[in-house]
């Protein structure tokens, strides 16, 4: 993936742009499956999926069950629409152009507060795959040693992480530096940071700058939200549950089977975004694996996409104490857990 794109992408995700593009893939079946007959008149649902951004390994469980035909055994017809420049995820949601999106909990929540009727049905990453990331040997080796440096970041991420920061380590408003999405004025400055996530920008900085940098997770403030989750509306939930069952089903099969052997899925990740290289797609799956970020926690033994009231509830409090939300019980309206926590041996029979 070029600069600009990793770049483009990282705007849209934290800043809860989350937009919906034109690139379509359609799907796709091993020749040797036949069709499923799940649904009652024997014709296949058609379902269309919102990502956050261009096909990537992290939405490599939804291409797996694309590209292996899990969908279709399923009796789904499904279509991914990567992201482009421009649009929103939620009002596509809303306006039932997507029938699901990928998103993540404190945007859930922020929903919610403000009425709008989504609703998150599945976590596929347990923990918070942002970190802030440093130039090694400088003495920048703690979130702790951070104070007072210049910190490249972005506001969406800066208001929902920083009072954390400056309630724990004494971090200071002053300290923040606009982050465009180029990573050459942190690569100029050893003394700077700069925020990205585990499984990209990390790659992008050793390209480009010829090392490794130290990475700092923003969940040991406390803070970890669920990420990578799969939303859909209210009224779809009301209207056909027996369809979400089965679409949260056949996705969460498909992680476990990306997870297993990716290879068919990330051919369709390259096929709908040539940029993705292997190397890319190898380095992204090492740091999954790594941070063992799909199937901790809960989803160790409810299965992936595993969520619990108590770490909604948490990250809630949190958020308020924050100042980043108010205290209102409609934070409930964010999530349900209706179709998931299945546990690991009924995903993988």
């Amino acid at each position: 993936m070029t600069n600009f794109n990793s770049i483009k992408r990282r705007q849209f995700l934290k800043m809860s742009s989350l937009a919906l593009g034109t690139s379509i893939l359609t799907s796709c079946t091993n020749p040797g499956k036949q069709p499923s007959t799940s649904t009652a008149n024997g014709k296949l649902d058609k379902i269309k999926v919102g990502l956050s951004w261009k096909a990537e390994a992290e939405y490599g469980g939804f291409y797996q069950a694309l590209a292996t035909g899990i969908y279709r055994d399923y009796g789904f017809d499904v279509e991914i629409r990567p992201l482009p420049p421009q649009g929103n995820v939620t009002q596509l949601l809303m306006g039932d152009l997507v029938d699901f999106s990928i998103g993540q909990a404190v945007n859930a929540l922020q929903a919610a507060d403000q009425g709008i009727p989504k609703v998150t049905i599945a976590a596929i990453f347990q923990n918070e795959i942002q970190a802030f990331l440093a130039h090694p040997g400088v003495g920048n080796d703690s979130l702790a040693q951070l104070k007072g440096k210049r910190v490249f970041i972005v506001p969406g991420l800066s208001s929902i992480y920083w009072p954390f920061l400056e309630k724990q380590y004494g971090y200071t408003q002053d300290q923040q530096r606009p982050y465009n999405f180029n990573v050459t004025p942190f690569l100029l400055d050893k003394n700077s940071v700069q925020q990205g996530l585990l499984t990209s920008e990390p790659f992008l900085i050793e390209k480009e700058g010829g090392f490794k940098p130290v990475v700092l997770l923003l969940s040991e403030t406390g803070l970890n939200p669920y990420n990578f989750t799969l939303e859909t509306t209210h009224k779809l939930i009301e209207s056909k549950p027996e369809l979400v069952h089965r679409f949260v089903d056949a996705s969460i099969k498909g992680w476990y089977s990306y997870l297993d052997n990716p290879a068919l899925g990330n051919e369709l990740i390259q096929q709908d975004n040539p940029e993705m290289s292997d190397e890319l797609l190898a380095f992204a799956l090492g740091k999954v694996a790594e941070y063992d970020l799909i199937k901790s926690g809960d989803a160790q033994t409810l299965g992936i996409g595993a969520m619990t009231d108590e770490r909604w509830k948490t990250l809630f409090d949190q958020l308020v104490t924050a100042g980043v939300l108010e205290d209102k019980p409609s934070y409930k309206d964010a999530y349900t857990l209706e179709f998931i926590n299945k546990g690991v041996d009924y995903y993988l029979s």
